[in-house]
């Protein structure tokens, strides 16, 4: 069982940078990639980016690509969503995930949600 817990939403207008964490317990960190997913009232949850176990490989959605990067310290038990030149659109519930795989649905363990909100 890995639980997880994310911070770093807020309120912040368009052109600014947020940085999200995602704080891990339970097992090895280092067994499990990573995923960070968005949803919007009444639309499918998101992939937005996810990390392999030791940080050599990224994924990214390309409405985000070159505006947001992920990273992971595995000392610290955490990874990173480093959101940069917001827009509105990427207002939503932000939920990082946990699975034995990086890949972009499907995964085993899930946080509850720190919600970001872009104004215009």
């Amino acid at each position: 069982q890995v639980q997880l817990v994310e911070s770093g939403g807020g309120l912040v207008q368009a052109g600014g940078s947020l940085r999200l964490s995602c704080a891990a317990s339970g097992r090895t960190f280092s067994d499990y990639a990573v995923g960070w997913f968005r949803q919007v009232p009444g639309k499918e949850r998101m992939f937005v980016a996810g990390i392999s176990r030791f940080g050599a490989t990224t994924l990214y959605a390309d409405s985000v690509k070159g505006r947001f990067t992920i990273s992971r310290d595995n000392a610290k038990n955490t990874v990173y969503l480093q959101m940069n030149s917001l827009k509105p659109e990427d207002t939503a519930v932000y939920y990082c995930a946990a699975d034995r795989l990086l890949k972009r649905d499907r995964y085993d363990y899930w946080g509850q949600g720190t919600q970001v909100t872009v104004s215009s």
